[in-house]
């Protein structure tokens, strides 16, 4: 039986957690590197294609380079960055359990699922922060059709007409209000469907499945997975400060505009990033799924009985299954 299957304190989840860190960091980071490296090569391209448009003097060029690159971009953040999370939270539920782990194994399990892991984060996504977007885009629209046609914000502007002032720090004061309560509602949710995509990977549900299996596991200890999200992205907001702060002063002197051997060399800063913090995400979160279901369903004692031959097998990837025990399954069962 495994040693980590006991009910553990938040204090010794941050300490498994570094602990698995760092003892399966090539793998955790592999796996991360694919999305990293990804975002690398777009980022490089658009680099490429912005400097291109700036040699020709095509202004609208440049724009349009941009904008496309970005949504380009946050597409590919979206895709690229889920699928490294499931791949990494499978990854942490085979050496959470003291079994064999690879980078090939974790990416060859998750991908025939795509579909099913792009549908939870979208669903959970929306529920969680589009309050946030809405109210984003209703300050936005008030700006655009009703302030900006008055040049209130424009520069060296003539005096403000009293109604328009009044409009703007009234519609500002009521954006604040909604933005702090969208925000706290976005990270709410999240906490009630942050053991989704370890249910999802470990139990193979589907996306409404694991949803409800989330929010049913989290209860009791959203306190601890907050401290633990807002840990790593203390860590992630102070690792992007160190490797991404020069850049910015730079940019800001130069007017937005860097040399290109610094642009080149803030995207592969940024690769790192992106592949030692996602890991800390995943490790986290997958050990959180499994210490509640050790609390709620005495899943440490499941694995004993099924060990010691007293329960009737039960499906590879709900037990966390072996590389050999996973191919097994997908070479009898074929890929959903």
């Amino acid at each position: 039986m495994e040693t980590t299957l006991r009910p553990l304190s938040l204090g010794e989840i941050l300490d498994r957690t570094a602990e698995l860190y760092r003892s399966n960091f090539l793998l955790f980071a592999g796996i991360s590197s694919v999305y990293g490296g990804i975002l690398l090569v777009l980022s490089l391209v658009q680099i490429a294609a912005q400097r291109a448009a700036l040699a020709m003097h095509m202004t609208t060029g440049l724009v349009v380079v941009s904008v496309i690159g970005l949504l380009i971009l946050w597409l590919a953040i979206f895709v690229a960055g889920g699928l490294a999370m499931a791949a990494n939270t499978r990854a942490v539920g085979w050496v959470h359990l003291g079994e064999q782990a690879s980078i090939g194994a974790a990416y060859r399990t998750i991908l025939p699922r795509t579909a099913r892991y792009l549908w939870l984060m979208t669903i959970t996504y929306f529920r969680a922060w589009f309050p946030c977007v809405l109210v984003y885009g209703a300050y936005a629209a008030l700006i655009l059709v009703y302030i900006r046609p008055t040049k209130l914000l424009a520069p060296h502007a003539a005096p403000p007409d009293p109604k328009t002032m009044i409009v703007f720090l009234a519609s500002s004061v009521v954006f604040l209000f909604l933005l702090l309560g969208s925000l706290v509602y976005g990270i709410l949710m999240s906490l009630r469907y942050s053991l989704a995509v370890p249910a999802c990977t470990v139990e193979n549900l589907k996306a409404r499945d694991a949803i409800r299996r989330s929010v049913q596991l989290s209860k009791g200890s959203r306190g601890s997975i907050f401290m633990l999200g807002l840990l790593a992205l203390i860590i992630q907001l102070g690792l992007t400060g160190i490797t991404q702060g020069f850049f910015l002063v730079v940019g800001l002197k130069h007017h937005g505009v860097l040399p290109l051997w610094m642009s080149v060399t803030q995207q592969f800063l940024a690769f790192l990033t992106n592949t030692f913090v996602q890991p800390i995400y995943a490790t986290g979160f997958t050990l959180f799924y499994y210490d509640q279901r050790v609390r709620k369903e005495g899943y440490d004692i499941e694995r004993m009985m099924h060990a010691a031959g007293m329960t009737e097998p039960q499906p590879a990837l709900a037990l966390g299954s072996s590389i050999g025990e996973l191919a097994s399954l997908e070479r009898g069962n074929g890929h959903e």
